[in-house]
């Protein structure tokens, strides 16, 4: 198992098969997996900050088969914090799941180390009283059908975007580190499943407007040479991929933080590829420009009613 042990900011951590290849095309091994993570861990860390974390584990590399994991806490370290939070409607008949909290570097490492490969987490936080508080997220998901490619998302993020400050919201958006991008919007909410209503009024307008674009249901059929507004990811069960998470793809991409600027670039003629980003892309990024997703410093607004 060629393990070893490792101190990370003061935590002891058994590590092991640290040149295991994880993604075979670029020749990333988990060493430079857990390395990642590491680093990208000051700007990583807030938006994980008091949300349970749903791994999607890789232990073979991307070629192999994988596995999501939600009730992870039972092997988890001590020191990782743990949470107990309400399962509704789980495949197992689980009424609640033993979750992880990932709040330090040593915790992103020991993630890492599980060939965890991406991150994934709800749009809500646990409260004080370890229950899950109210949304202050809004997510919409922007997801390309065949013929229809990065360039679409734009178009209808650029979209979503006017939309959402007129409503008197404050977006940002990401890469998804597949094929979309990811709009959010910093909220505040009195009933949980108001993002949901106002998300799906968004999709349902914007396919309405342009139905040979923009499609808001999820059928396969429906969806070719159009761009799916996934507006059901702010269902509190689910979960999206963290901001600066890997993505288990063949080139080992990241869901990058993008400008407004960037994506009217590529919506008006740039090549797709430049918002496509690996490990050191995203690096170098963080290093010029800060944290482009720091949605703590932008304005908490209420959602218009639906």
């Amino acid at each position: 198992m060629d393990r070893q042990r490792v101190r990370v900011e003061g935590r002891q951590l058994s590590v092991s098969n640290l040149d295991k290849v994880l993604f075979p095309e670029v020749s990333f091994t988990k060493a430079a997996v857990i390395d990642y993570y590491v680093r990208i861990a000051p700007v990583l860390l807030p938006h994980l900050s008091g949300r349970p974390v749903t791994f999607t584990r890789w232990p073979d590399g991307v070629e192999g088969q994988a596995f999501y994991e939600k009730n992870s806490a039972r092997h988890a370290p001590d020191w990782v914090r743990k949470v107990t939070v309400p399962s509704p409607g789980s495949s197992r008949d689980r009424e609640v799941l033993e979750m992880v909290v990932l709040e330090t570097v040593a915790d992103l490492a020991w993630a890492a180390n599980l060939a965890a490969l991406e991150l994934h987490v709800p749009q809500w936080q646990v409260g004080s009283k370890l229950q899950p508080t109210l949304p202050d997220l809004l997510v919409l998901d922007l997801d390309p059908g065949p013929d229809a490619g990065i360039r679409e998302c734009c178009d209808v993020a650029e979209r979503l975007r006017v939309r959402l400050v007129d409503d008197g919201l404050d977006p940002v958006v990401k890469t998804s580190g597949s094929k979309g991008v990811q709009v959010y919007a910093p909220i505040r909410v009195t009933d949980r499943e108001h993002p949901s209503r106002y998300a799906k009024a968004l999709a349902q307008e914007l396919s309405a407007e342009t139905p040979d674009r923009v499609v808001w249901r999820m059928e396969k059929v429906l969806r070719p040479g159009k761009v799916l507004v996934d507006w059901s990811q702010n269902n509190p069960a689910k979960t999206t991929v963290a901001p600066y998470s890997m993505r288990a793809r063949p080139d080992a991409p990241v869901s990058t933080p993008i400008g407004w600027d960037e994506v009217d670039a590529v919506r008006d003629g740039a090549d797709p590829a430049e918002l496509r980003f690996r490990t050191e892309e995203v690096l170098a990024r963080v290093e010029e420009y800060g944290d482009l997703f720091d949605v703590a410093a932008r304005t908490r607004a209420r959602l218009p009613a639906v």
